[in-house]
């Protein structure tokens, strides 16, 4: 068979040195995930757990931002954990955003469960930190779990901002696991769960704002990544040169991340917007 062009073949070997790299580092780090950040919360046992960042004492004031930036919440992707944040948490901090780690549990099987219980801990965030909304930056079943909280269970008066990061919200044909795993299933397309995606959202009041890689090689057809739902304000950010675990600790990504949870709030008119624009 004729071989891939030069630029294609090119850009995956580039990519997929990139990916195996990021995996070695991610496996070295993963087990400083596990445990609850200094001074947050057990994990519960009944769901997917949580840790947090710790509140702040009494006499220490948060770092001003113009409005009062809310907390930005980060929900990592299947059989990951909180240590998959560590390049973006740094941008977000040196930036003045307060970033707060959730972990859920492997274990978890149902999508619709660990959005509610996301609902929860959103709730406490608010309760603890007096911000009536959060931001929430999610990875591949991160941004689902978190796009079905927004979406279905009322979480748009609560998340201002949603940024997903190779998301499979139109579903993917790649589900390592399916036939052992729930929750693997409902990322595929056709489930119950995307299907309810589908559906109408009228006056959801987030701002969706999805990047995808055309070689992000678990989302098949890569255009899954996309947000693409009349109802929502939706931009889809194309990334270039990197692969699906790359997404979360690739600088430049980190970097269009932070800008899009500086744009302004979604709902300050009442159009929909759905676009597509470039970043890396």
């Amino acid at each position: 068979p004729r071989p891939p062009g030069p630029r294609l073949s090119s850009a995956l070997l580039g990519a997929t040195a990139l990916e195996l790299f990021v995996l070695a580092g991610r496996l070295a780090v993963y087990p400083f995930g596990l445990a609850p950040e200094r001074g947050g919360t057990a994990p519960a046992e009944a769901g997917p757990p949580a840790t947090t960042d710790p509140p702040a004492p009494a006499t220490t004031v948060l770092p001003a931002l113009p409005s009062a930036a809310p907390p930005v919440v980060l929900l990592h992707g299947f059989i990951d954990n909180r240590s998959a944040f560590v390049v973006l948490r740094r941008t977000l901090a040196r930036h003045g955003r307060r970033p707060v780690s959730l972990n859920y549990s492997p274990l978890t099987r149902d999508v619709r469960t660990a959005a509610g219980l996301l609902g929860r801990h959103v709730e406490e965030i608010c309760a603890r930190t007096g911000h009536s909304r959060v931001d929430i930056v999610g990875h591949s079943l991160g941004g689902l779990i978190a796009r079905y909280y927004v979406q279905r269970l009322g979480g748009d008066r609560r998340v201002r901002t949603l940024v997903t990061l190779g998301t499979p919200h139109g579903g993917t044909a790649v589900a390592p696991g399916a036939g052992v795993h729930p929750i693997v299933r409902q990322m595929r397309g056709g489930s119950s769960v995307i299907e309810e995606l589908r559906g109408p959202a009228p006056g959801c009041r987030t701002r969706f704002v999805s990047f995808w890689s055309e070689l992000d090689q678990v989302m098949v057809p890569v255009g899954t990544a996309c947000v693409d739902h009349p109802d929502l304000d939706a931009v889809n950010v194309r990334v270039t040169g990197i692969g699906h675990l790359a997404l979360p600790v690739h600088p430049t990504v980190a970097a269009a991340v932070r800008e899009a949870l500086e744009a302004p709030e979604a709902g300050e008119d009442d159009t929909t917007a759905t676009g597509t624009t470039s970043a890396a």
